[in-house]
């Protein structure tokens, strides 16, 4: 257990992440059935492991090719440095794309992805999450949501996906 999530409550564990992660895998499969083709585009760090976890579950349940690609942007000053999509020069012409984030608070940080899937002409861009804060302030909402919470602005949903601790807590 990380130190600061110690003494604070968990609102997930392993079994419930997991339990949501195929929810939403079945419900992008549903949506996208007639697909040949998706693209996941995880916002690192926590947004690219939910949505490797989505993929290797897609991969079990799904005909459908998976495509990773890492979104890495500053949260904090977005419009300083671009956005950034790994691998680099990834054809997303006509293709699916979900983005993926652990926490939608605001909206902001998938507001400011947004500007770098747009001039590549995706044919629809969807939004997943795990933890739905429900304070939006940009017009962004999810598409597939795997827990919703309702919390005070001051609060803090932090999640952690990592080999030995799989939980989200109320900070």
């Amino acid at each position: 257990m990380t130190p600061q999530a110690k003494h604070h409550n968990q609102i997930l564990d392993r079994a419930q992440i997991e339990q949501k992660v195929t929810r939403i895998a079945y419900e992008i499969y549903e949506r996208n059935f007639e697909e040949q083709e998706l693209v996941l585009a995880g916002i690192y760090p926590n947004g690219y492991t939910l949505a490797e976890h989505l993929a290797s579950r897609l991969q079990q349940i799904s005909p459908i090719q998976v495509r990773l690609l890492q979104v890495k942007l500053n949260k904090d000053t977005p419009l300083q440095e671009p956005v950034q999509l790994q691998p680099e020069g990834v054809n997303l012409d006509s293709k699916v794309v979900i983005l993926i984030d652990d926490v939608l608070n605001t909206g902001k940080t998938l507001a400011y992805t947004l500007n770098a899937f747009l001039p590549l002409n995706p044919k629809k861009v969807e939004v997943a999450t795990l933890v739905d804060r429900h304070h939006p302030l940009y017009p962004v909402a999810a598409t597939y949501t795997g827990y919703s919470l309702a919390t005070t602005l001051r609060e803090r949903v932090q999640v952690v996906l990592q080999q030995d601790e799989v939980a989200a807590y109320l900070l």
